[in-house]
């Protein structure tokens, strides 16, 4: 793609996605070329906090791995399904589907030592994957042209499909956290904010600015 075509195409995403994609481009670049190593990315409460080492809260969030075909799967993936969200359920709301991805994301820091998840960028990842997928439940989704599933199923799907190309159980886990998370921001923002609460709440609406 010639590089005009690439910097229009770039700008064309919306911008949480596009952020999030740039971010986690450069971070796998990085590694790659040995300016830093995944041993300073991952998270942990005790680098984090005790050592004083912050910057595994965010770092945690970016790092999909080694340039290898399961960094482009996921990548591919989330972006696709990001941008869609972003630009249909949240258009002209990047406030909200930012705090969804914060809120998120902080469930996903609490849950990270249960579960033994140093690296959290993928289990973030099927959040908006899961949560597009429930807002179009009738929509018909072809698999690489062999296997056509309606979209609730795409989330479990897409976690078959790592667990295949990984080979390890491992991925198909953090993965399947990911889903969970995303059911919760599905459930609070579609189901008890409207049939039970009956309006938003700070859980559905990123908070009003001072």
């Amino acid at each position: 793609m010639p590089v005009v075509g690439l910097e229009a195409w770039f700008t064309q995403i919306p911008p949480v996605t596009r952020t999030w994609l740039a971010l986690s481009v450069l971070t796998s670049v990085a590694v790659q070329c040995q300016l830093i190593t995944p041993l300073q990315l991952y998270f942990s409460f005790k680098a984090a906090f005790r050592n004083a080492q912050p910057w595994r809260v965010f770092t945690t969030f970016f790092y999909f791995g080694s340039i290898s075909l399961d960094f482009v799967f996921h990548l591919f993936f989330f972006m696709r399904y990001s941008r869609m969200l972003e630009e249909s359920s949240f258009a002209n709301r990047k406030a909200d589907y930012f705090w969804l991805l914060f809120l998120s994301s902080l469930m996903l820091l609490g849950l990270s030592p249960l579960f033994n998840l140093p690296f959290l960028s993928s289990p973030l990842a099927y959040v908006p994957i899961y949560f597009w997928s429930r807002r179009h439940p009738s929509t018909p989704i072809s698999l690489f042209g062999l296997l056509t599933i309606t979209a609730p199923y795409l989330p479990f799907a897409l976690v078959a499909f790592s667990w295949v190309l990984t080979g390890t159980w491992r991925a198909a886990a953090s993965d399947l956290v990911g889903c969970a998370v995303g059911h919760v921001g599905w459930f609070i923002r579609d189901v008890w904010t409207r049939e039970m609460v009956g309006g938003p709440t700070i859980f559905s609406e990123a908070p009003e600015p001072l």
